[in-house]
């Protein structure tokens, strides 16, 4: 150790500790320290956390003038030794010399120990006048390839307005966007583990990002590539070149015919569309399937249950029945239409007038606050999560409190009288300024949209035809790229940028050029929603197996196969409906109407299956707020609620009518097969169920069952046991 008299104060430093000789910046130097050392997270002394011991400072170090004066003027002194630097209670609990609740969060030997005793030993200074700004943050390498268990070394660099550069690799904050690929050290080693793919770091620096994104190879030979059908193909099967994935072959007909019904109608081939498609020798029938299932009512129904979901139309109260089958119609019949996308949005977000003249109207019945209407379009429409920028600068994106406010303007003259119509309001444009006030600044900020200008609005225009304007205008980045982010999403499981409505600089896509495209081709159609969805199913990405080879097996964001992923609640409700021949009914609704066609959440209540299922109840515009993971629960009520026993044992049904019927079993069973499965069983299969059939039923005393029961009762079995099959809860 080594001895230093200042102010006649002997001070200790510890022997080769970091030197600092040059003037040290509150914010340039002081606050990095803080959340690089996370004592400015939202678990430790940040505000929005409560802060610890009374110890307050802006989350992530976004105000750093109000941490100054918490940190040198509260506390009476306290924290801060400016004639012993290293006796104050900010370094002493930092590297554990006192007992500090969040541990030791700095070494005494490091830079940034040096820089806080520097900084309070040159008497705390707040900062220099002339100081320079931070401009912009870069990572090197920015892109690069890491082998499998390979490492690499990054250097962040910070650039100031004075035009000098400074080295932050020590002091800047990493982090994987998956963790499962790689890994990286608080000093920028990234360290790439067995799964092939994209991957990205994110290193932020003061409210400043940059992002290193890597290609982890696997390096297996490809040597045969599908057929490219579209630019779908072209760039997938490119990146899998680029990376060693070779992909599964493409599926076989029966397995494609039950996939595309299931990804665009929501339902099972019937019978009868199975055979005559297996049967077919036509060269382009996937393609004539496609279009035929776009034009049915079986897609509009299907999509709007997603888009009704999303757009949060539930029942709270009897008087919402109006409201929610006008909204439910409204949308089904726009998508049955191929109404453009952009079109549909903006009908949405003007709507003006009641909801019976004009269903849109509906939407602002559930979503009445500016900052919750603002926060669903920017998450459902732009894929940009705003909630954190109203409280402070947004942790891992650009966006401000006056992005935030600017953009909850657009919404300030949304006017509602009541109507004769118990529960139900008329909405208006009302006239004025728009502005949107931001509490922490006491400005009124005027509609801005997300990094871009949408000019002057004049107090007699509404400003929501603006923001509709900026949305599917060119300069919009978001717009386009969000929904096809969430269609690709819908038909191969994940998202290109996952999660899907986590669009920012921070979360790049693992197929970047893919996107490209898919938004491009979006635009140049009009934003045709059935034209997106013809070519994503009709390329040979989307039709390749489900069975993985010996190479691809750990792939989960190449699409070298595709990834079977569960049926919803109400596909499996009426795939099994389908199956058994029986049928749920809805109260309000007609007989027959399938779960897929439900108008609202309020059926959840009178289903045990859509609730234990996982059917959204309509709260969030996150597609997260569907279950689609297995539970206990769902196994359960497959064996043996009441609900399945009773559809199994329906009169007429399938089981009881194939009992009656007089044609051999195999046919019987076969019938089964292509129902549930678009196929025929293989022999082994075939012949299992037939040696069950032929066994003899005994009941409770031992003695046998009469014939036509035990064919009843049998049948039910063999279709219990096929929808309780992985195959059959899946799409595969």
């Amino acid at each position: 150790m080594v001895s230093v008299l200042l102010a006649a104060v002997l001070i200790t430093v510890p022997a080769g500790a970091v030197e600092i000789d040059r003037p040290v910046s509150f914010v340039n130097d002081v606050v990095p320290v803080f959340t690089k050392a996370g004592c400015n997270a939202g678990v430790c002394h940040a505000k929005a956390g409560g802060g610890q011991n009374g110890f307050q400072l802006s989350l992530l170090g976004f105000e750093p003038q109000e941490d100054y004066e918490h940190l040198v003027l509260e506390g009476r002194g306290r924290r801060l030794f400016p004639a012993a630097p290293g006796r104050s209670l900010l370094l002493m609990k930092a590297v554990g010399q006192v007992p500090h609740g969040g541990g030791v969060r700095l070494d005494a030997n490091s830079e940034s120990y040096a820089i806080l005793h520097q900084w309070i030993q040159q008497g705390t200074p707040l900062g220099s006048e002339g100081e320079s700004e931070l401009i912009s943050i870069e990572v090197e390498p920015s892109r690069g390839a890491v082998k499998p268990h390979g490492e690499q070394q990054l250097r962040s660099l910070a650039h100031y307005s004075d035009g000098t550069t400074r080295d932050i690799t020590n002091l800047a904050l990493y982090e994987c966007n998956d963790d499962s690929m790689a890994e990286v050290t608080s000093k920028g080693l990234v360290r790439a583990l067995d799964i092939p793919g994209k991957v990205a770091v994110m290193v932020r620096y003061q409210g400043n990002v940059a992002v290193y994104s890597a290609s982890v190879p696997l390096g297996a030979p490809v040597e045969q590539l599908p057929e490219s059908r579209n630019f779908v193909d072209e760039l997938v099967f490119a990146n899998l070149k680029e990376i060693g994935v070779p992909p599964s072959p493409i599926c076989d007909d029966a397995t494609f015919l039950r996939r595309v019904s299931l990804d665009i109608g929501g339902r099972l081939p019937t019978e009868t569309e199975s055979r005559e498609f297996l049967a077919s020798a036509d060269s382009d029938k996937r393609d004539h399937v496609i279009d035929t299932l776009l034009r049915s009512p079986d897609y509009a129904d299907y999509f709007a249950n997603k888009w009704t979901s999303l757009l949060k139309n539930r029942r709270d109260d009897a008087s919402d029945i109006t409201s929610n089958f006008a909204f439910h119609s409204w949308i089904r019949d726009s998508l049955l239409a191929n109404k453009p996308y952009d079109q549909l949005v903006r009908e949405l977000l003007a709507a003006t007038g009641t909801v019976i003249a004009n269903p849109p109207v509906a939407w602002y019945k559930r979503v009445k606050e500016p900052k919750n209407q603002i926060e669903d379009v920017a998450q459902l429409f732009l894929g940009v999560r705003m909630q954190c920028a109203q409280c402070h600068h947004h942790p891992f994106e650009r966006w401000s409190q006056d992005d935030y406010y600017g953009l909850s303007a657009f919404f300030s003259q949304v006017g509602r009288k009541p109507t004769d119509t118990r529960g139900e309001d008329q909405i208006f444009h009302q006239r004025g300024s728009a502005g949107a006030k931001n509490p922490r600044s006491g400005q009124t900020v005027k509609p801005a949209a997300l990094g871009d200008d949408v000019g002057e609005i004049a107090p007699a225009e509404d400003p929501r035809l603006r923001l509709a304007d900026w949305m599917s205008s060119e300069s919009n980045p978001f717009f386009a790229k969000a929904l096809v982010n969430r269609y690709w999403k819908h038909f191969f499981k994940r998202g290109l940028i996952e999660p899907e409505d986590d669009i920012r600089d921070t979360n790049p896509p693992t197929n970047p050029e893919l996107l490209a495209a898919l938004e491009h081709h979006f635009r140049a159609s009009g934003f045709d929603l059935k034209e997106l969805v013809r070519v994503m199913t009709s390329s040979n990405a989307y039709q390749l197996s489900a069975m993985p080879n010996e190479h691809n097996l750990a792939d989960r964001q190449n699409y070298s196969r595709y990834y079977p992923k569960r049926l919803q609640a109400e596909v499996i409700l009426d795939a099994i409906d389908y199956l058994t021949g029986a049928s749920t009914s809805f109260a309000n609704l007609p007989a027959g109407t399938r779960a897929v066609a439900l108008p609202d959440n309020s059926y959840n209540n009178s289903s045990p299956f859509l609730r234990v299922f996982g059917r959204p109840e309509s709260t969030s515009v996150c597609e997260c707020e569907r279950v689609q993971s297995a539970s206990l629960a769902q196994s359960l009520h497959m064996l043996n609620a009441s609900d399945i026993k009773g559809k199994l044992a329906t009169s007429n049904g399938r089981a009881d009518r194939l009992a009656k019927e007089e044609k051999p079993d195999a046919e019987k069973i076969t019938e089964l097969y292509i129902t549930a499965f678009s196929r025929e069983p293989r022999e082994d299969e075939l012949k299992t169920a037939v040696d069950y059939l032929l066994e003899e039923r005994l009941d409770a005393d031992g003695k046998s069952i009469d014939k036509a029961t035990a064919a009843r009762e049998n049948f039910q079995d063999l279709v219990w046991a096929l929808i309780n099959t992985k195959e059959f809860l899946f799409n595969h």
